[in-house]
């Protein structure tokens, strides 16, 4: 390996390594303050861990708060809109690639500009159309709604990949007598598993991370989801920075663990997708 190689290889990693840095310290900074007891919460200390270091926000935040409920509305709403997004999604993604029909390209077209409206211009006329509808249970309202906001880049991403598999393998099945949804079922969707698994995750942190539409339709403390929990722990005169931090620390593990469970997917579902399209 000549020196020109070896350099650009060191490069390579220094931006790595830097990348990590500052990708990594600020969740260290997170976990620090979780540990800092409620008298220096404002330490300009900069060790991980700081003097005196305990566990009792960790304590306080499941027995002075509802915690556990956060989490399981929030997982509740998630997985909901997570597996009602993916089912839509794979269907119209799939109608897009493979059939013609008036209004697709104006569709698709449709589904790309909608994207490019901010989520606060649709919160009135939502809340409008669900007023109307007269759901009575708030978690249908918020899956809709969380459902409607993930579909357009989802059937996107899904169109492009269904495009990138070969329309022989569908005729081979119906030559053999397969239905249409038999050869879709299991012929198709079996190679379609990476773009069905970045669309389950990215409808999954769709609902998992939103404020702005949670507040506007949960208004019942009962039903808040993990981001109007820890907003409540702003007040007008102190915010308990401690429980914030901690309930920040634990509820992004199950983020971690979906992603660690669909990373396999990522790459392939989303070079596919997006480059076809």
């Amino acid at each position: 390996m000549n020196l020109k190689k070896i350099l650009k290889v060191m490069l390579i990693y220094i931006l790595l390594l830097i990348a990590i840095i500052v990708t990594v310290y600020p969740i260290l900074r997170i976990f620090t303050i979780s540990l800092r007891p409620y008298n220096k919460v404002m330490s300009t200390d900069l060790s991980i861990i700081p003097e005196n270091f305990t566990f009792q926000n960790y304590k306080d935040l499941f027995i002075k708060k509802p915690f556990f409920l956060w989490l399981k509305n929030s997982l509740l709403i998630s997985i909901l809109t997570a597996f009602v997004s993916t089912i839509l999604a794979v269907s119209a993604g799939y109608a897009f690639s493979r059939f013609n029909f008036p209004g697709r390209k104006l569709g698709m077209i449709f589904l790309l500009v909608s994207q490019m409206l901010p989520a606060t211009m649709l919160l009135i006329p939502l809340y409008v159309l669900l007023a109307k509808m007269k759901i009575i249970s708030i978690y249908i309202k918020v899956v809709i709604v969380y459902s409607s906001s993930a579909l357009p880049f989802s059937i996107w991403l899904l169109k492009g990949y269904f495009d990138t598999i070969p329309i022989d393998i569908e005729e081979s099945g119906l030559i053999d007598g397969a239905p249409i949804v038999k050869v879709f079922y299991d012929l198709i969707l079996p190679l379609a598993k990476p773009a069905v698994g970045i669309t389950f995750l990215f409808s999954f942190m769709t609902a998992w991370s939103d404020y702005i539409i949670a507040r506007v339709i949960i208004t019942k403390k009962e039903l808040f989801t993990w981001p109007l929990g820890i907003d409540s722990m702003q007040g007008q005169f102190q915010t308990e920075y401690g429980m914030f931090a901690a309930a920040s620390l634990l509820l992004a593990i199950p983020v971690v663990i979906l992603f660690m469970y669909t990373s396999k997917y990522l790459i392939s579902g989303l070079t596919l997708g997006s480059v076809k399209n």
